[in-house]
């Protein structure tokens, strides 16, 4: 049992190593990214933030956020070594259980959105939904099966990863999409080659679902 608020959760899983994602792109939006037309972008938990620097560079103005004050450093830090600055590249510190936005955006992505602890990963997914813009998209990546290098960690401590492996089919049912208010464009399984911390390659299935909402008309 401990006291720690999420944040400091985080901010302690961060400060035990100095980076702890690859800094590449995550693979499916990469995918499905380059098939969209730029405009402004949200990340939800944007760790270390590749996905935005991807997106920033290939013409989306992105803004990532993250409950970790470390993670949101570095992700800064990694913007500036690549010479994005101002609106392009973007970083915020803020619990998204308990985040007061009021912008919408062209694209809203989850990346693999997930934490310890008392975790509503359903709520937030529902209520950032509602930060896409008319004609924008909601994207959202998660894992089908979970790495085989990270077994011995859930098995340790089972709230590591707080939700379970996904189907297109229990994402949809999760997010409850209003069918007069979107169009699902991708539900489906995709297959990636990864690598884990001590080498080992398997090949991971993710669940991407890709969702559109319909222009309002006056």
């Amino acid at each position: 049992m401990t006291d720690e608020t999420p944040q400091e959760l985080w901010d302690d899983r961060y400060r035990q190593a100095d980076h702890m994602w690859s800094g590449n792109v995550n693979v499916a939006l990469a995918d499905v990214g380059r098939s969209l037309t730029p405009g402004t972008a949200l990340d939800l938990g944007s760790g270390e933030g590749a996905d935005v620097i991807w997106l920033a560079e290939h013409g989306w103005q992105a803004t990532g956020v993250d409950i970790s004050a470390v993670a949101v450093s570095r992700a800064e830090q990694a913007a500036r070594a690549r010479g994005l600055a101002g609106d392009r590249a973007r970083f915020l510190v803020a619990d998204l259980a308990q985040w007061d936005n009021e912008q919408t955006y062209d694209l809203v992505v989850s990346s693999f959105l997930h934490s310890q602890g008392d975790f509503e990963r359903a709520g937030i997914l529902r209520a950032c939904s509602q930060y896409v813009a008319d004609g924008g998209y909601l994207l959202v990546i998660s894992h089908a099966t979970f790495p085989p290098w990270a077994g011995a960690h859930r098995d340790a401590d089972a709230k590591d990863h707080h939700h379970d492996e996904t189907t297109p089919e229990s994402e949809l049912e999760l997010l409850q999409l209003d069918p007069l208010e979107w169009v699902v464009e991708i539900a489906e399984l995709r297959s990636r080659e990864a690598t884990g911390p001590d080498g080992q390659v398997a090949t991971l299935h993710d669940t991407v679902v890709l969702a559109r909402k319909i222009t309002t008309r006056p």
